[in-house]
This record gives structure tokens, C-alpha cells and sequence, in this order.
């Protein structure tokens, strides 16, 4: 009898759990509609969906600026985390080259050395 009144419980509490989460989530969404935030916000969630790395990022990434050289700036990155860094960051690191290679493919442009 008390395991069924617990399972009873625990069933109702989750639901009013449930309700009071997807209540304040549309309250959420009510105010950012008012602030002007839901279509930036709507924008990152498709741009992080995407997984696609932007110049911008590649740049922060390499720590270059825009028409500088960027290939010792990957080179030295890409090896110093290849001995005793992380996988992690070595592998953004080669994200943000390929990225950049890209768009200066787009741009029919050399790369910068």
C-alpha cells in the first residue's frame, strides 16, 4: 500500500513538474518575443545546429586577424597540442583551418603567407 501511494507521488509530482517547466518556457519565450531576443536567440540555435564554424570563430580560434597569415599561427597551435596538449582543442584548431581554407576558396583569393 505505501509503495503505491510513493508510486502515485512520485507520477503526480513529475507531472506538475512537467507542466511548470513547459509554462515557464513559453513565459520565456512571451518575453523575449516583447525584448526583441527570440530571433537572435532563434539564430544561434540554428547556427550552433548547423555545427558549421563561421570565419569569425576560425579567426578567435587562430588568434588572427582578418588578412594576416594564419598558417604558422596553425602550425604552431596544431603541434604544441599534438605533444602534450588536448585532442580537444587541437582538433578545433584544424576546424578553424579548414574553415578559413574554404573561404578563401569562396573568395578566389591565396591564402595569406
Amino acid at each position: 500500500m505505501a509503495a503505491k501511494i510513493l508510486a502515485n507521488l512520485i507520477v503526480m509530482g513529475s507531472g506538475i513538474l512537467a507542466r511548470a517547466f513547459v509554462q515557464a518556457y513559453r513565459q520565456a519565450i512571451a518575453n523575449a518575443s516583447k525584448n526583441g531576443v527570440a530571433q537572435e536567440a532563434l539564430q544561434n540555435t540554428i547556427r550552433r545546429g548547423s555545427k558549421v564554424m563561421t570565419e569569425e570563430e576560425a579567426r578567435k580560434i587562430l588568434g588572427v586577424t582578418e588578412g594576416s597569415a594564419w598558417e604558422e599561427k596553425y602550425d604552431a597551435l596544431f603541434e604544441r597540442n599534438a605533444t602534450n596538449g588536448s585532442f580537444y582543442i587541437q582538433s578545433k584548431v584544424h576546424r578553424a583551418k579548414e574553415c578559413l581554407e574554404a573561404t578563401y576558396r569562396e573568395k578566389g583569393q591565396s591564402t595569406p603567407s
